[in-house]
């Protein structure tokens, strides 16, 4: 069994993060899934949460996710998401606003997306 695997996250317009990692952990249609080296073959659809990379070098790498899939073979991890954000690239104030504003005009998509960005901040 390898000690890490090779993480790709992206996002329809771009490459959020790429690397070697001990654990991901991600919520998918099924429920939250954990991934370390040696999981075995899988397919899933991505709902929207954080996603909590724990990469080789001992860090944490959170990141807002919103839909999308993984797949996971050969020790290589795929998230591709619709949206994704790193937690260090969310401003907290203006995801509170957006949480607000979604909250007041009762738009339960807008909701749930900045209450993911939300916590994908505290989450790191």
């Amino acid at each position: 069994m390898a000690a890490e695997l090779h993480v790709e996250l992206v996002a329809a317009d771009r490459q959020v993060w790429s690397g070697e990692a001990t654990l991901v952990v991600a919520r998918t249609t099924s429920g939250d899934i954990g991934v370390m080296p040696g999981h075995q073959p899988l397919l899933g659809v991505l709902e929207s949460g954080p996603v909590t990379i724990r990469t080789s070098e001992g860090g944490t790498v959170v990141a807002a996710v919103h839909g999308g899939f993984l797949s996971f073979a050969d020790d290589k991890l795929s998230l591709l998401a619709e949206i994704a954000e790193l937690s260090d690239e969310i401003d907290v104030q203006r995801a509170e606003r957006a949480l607000e504003r979604a909250k007041s005009e009762a738009d339960a998509s807008a909701e749930r997306r900045a209450d993911v960005r939300l916590r994908a901040v505290s989450a790191h």
